[in-house]
Order: structure tokens, then C-alpha cells, then sequence
């Protein structure tokens, strides 16, 4: 006859249980806030966006300058265009001239 030298606990039964559980508690944090989590997925098309304004204002201006460049770059320039160079570079004005300073950075 067999006899049974210890007694059947209950806690054995929750072991198994609670492993599951802690894995799929680390698993489930990492994929909601790790590197490449659902809320970095959401910071990073925040930034994307963010850049994509960026670049936008970057192409104005870009086609702002490229426009000034071709007015100065064609075989005939323009005389408003000329002469608002030579007197940026020489910095002179006529006497009959009001002038109004700006501050360059306000203008940008």
C-alpha cells in the first residue's frame, strides 16, 4: 500500500498562471512603450509631421531665392532688381530717400 508522505497544496496550481501572467505583463508594457511601441509610433508621426512643416517653409524660401537668382541670371536684368543689389552691397541711398531700418531676423 502506497501512503502519501506529503500534502497537495493549492499554491502549486497558481505558479503557471502567474508566469503567464508576468510574461505577458512585460511583453504588453514593451509593445505600448518600448522603442518601437505604439506610443513611439505616435511621437514619430508627430515628429514627421513636425519636419514635413519644416521642409515646407525650407522649399518657400528656397523658391523665393531661386527666383531672385533667375531674375539676376537672365541675359536682361532687371533694373529694380540691379539696383536694389547695388545699394544693399554699397550701402548708399539717394538724398531724396527716406530710409526705414529693419532688423533682418523680424523679416525672416
Amino acid at each position: 500500500m502506497w501512503t502519501r508522505q506529503h500534502k497537495k497544496r493549492k499554491s502549486g496550481a497558481l505558479v503557471v498562471p502567474l508566469i503567464a501572467a508576468a510574461f505577458l505583463s512585460y511583453f504588453g508594457f514593451h509593445a505600448w512603450h518600448g522603442q518601437y511601441g505604439i506610443y513611439s509610433k505616435y511621437a514619430f508621426e508627430a515628429r514627421a509631421e513636425e519636419l514635413r512643416a519644416d521642409l515646407a517653409t525650407i522649399r518657400k524660401d528656397r523658391e523665393r531665392l531661386e527666383h531672385r537668382v533667375r531674375l539676376l541670371r537672365d541675359g536682361t536684368i532687371e533694373k529694380d532688381m540691379l539696383d536694389e543689389h547695388a545699394r544693399s552691397a554699397l550701402n548708399l541711398a539717394r538724398s531724396d530717400e527716406i530710409i526705414i531700418l529693419r532688423d533682418r531676423r523680424a523679416s525672416n
